[in-house]
């Protein structure tokens, strides 16, 4: 599994969402290595980490994240997840396989017309970014169309840094298990907690203006995993990393002391 490292200090693993590579943890890598070791990968299908046979399902990627894991001696690793990545990390925690956990944005506790909606709304992007795909980093470079663009998923999209986004929305574009997994997400189980004994502080981070895991839902990832604290982001949308890079490093530092 391709990885990126940083820093030196205590070993943290980041497990980025559908669509993203490692590279979308880039607003907060460098902060984040100054006092920890950080290992970022690309799970299978996504960035420079060729698909498994079953990559286009959750469980294919909660199983390749676990044996990593094992076959790199890191069980207890704290970890941190974004969107379905979040999802993944708090699996690892229900399996014990992992030690302290942050989980921004998880998908998985969508219900009813919210499941519609993710697989609608997330499949039309992805849709429109191959067909765009040429014209992506032109489009990147101005905040008008960065808006339109990514307006589901960040509360002031036009504040992105164009050369992130551009490499972003790329990424999304070209991940070819990227519909098989909407498809595999939206119709499969609702996560299931609680997190095993073995686990380690679990915090739960939330954008208030979450537009495709809508804020209503992290009551049940709090129900699910009782033990876990919930951190809203006030002026975050799906990704706070993004629209709030200072203070989701704050958190994550500070859950995994």
């Amino acid at each position: 599994m391709h990885e990126i490292n940083r820093g030196s200090g205590r070993k943290l693993l980041l497990v980025h969402g559908l669509g993203g590579s490692s590279r979308s943890w880039s607003p907060i890598l460098d902060s984040l290595g100054v006092s920890r070791t950080v290992i970022a990968i690309d799970l299978p299908g996504h960035g420079a980490t060729p698909a498994e046979h079953d990559s286009g399902t959750f469980d294919g990627l909660v199983g390749s994240v676990q044996r990593f894991i094992v076959e790199n001696e890191l069980t207890g690793i704290d970890v941190v997840g974004s969107s379905m990545g979040a999802r993944i990390v708090l699996e690892l925690a229900r399996r014990g396989v992992v030690g302290n956990v942050v989980a921004l944005d998880p998908g998985g506790f969508w219900r009813g017309w919210e499941r519609t909606f993710f697989k609608t709304t997330i499949g039309v992007s992805g849709r429109l970014l191959r067909a765009i795909r040429p014209a992506l980093p032109m489009l990147s470079r101005h905040a008008a169309s960065r808006t339109a663009l990514l307006a589901q998923l960040s509360a002031h999209p036009w504040a992105l840094d164009p050369q992130m986004v551009a490499t972003e929305l790329t990424d999304l574009s070209t991940t070819q298990t990227f519909d098989a997994l909407v498809h595999d997400l939206a119709a499969g189980p609702e996560q299931t907690g609680p997190a095993a004994d073995s686990t380690g502080r679990i915090v739960i981070g939330w954008g208030r203006h979450d537009r495709l895991c809508l804020p209503r839902q992290a009551a049940r990832a709090k129900t699910a995993f009782p033990s876990a604290e919930l951190h809203w982001f006030e002026s975050s949308g799906h990704f706070p990393m993004w629209d709030m890079p200072d203070e989701t490093v704050e958190v994550i530092l500070t859950a995994t002391l």
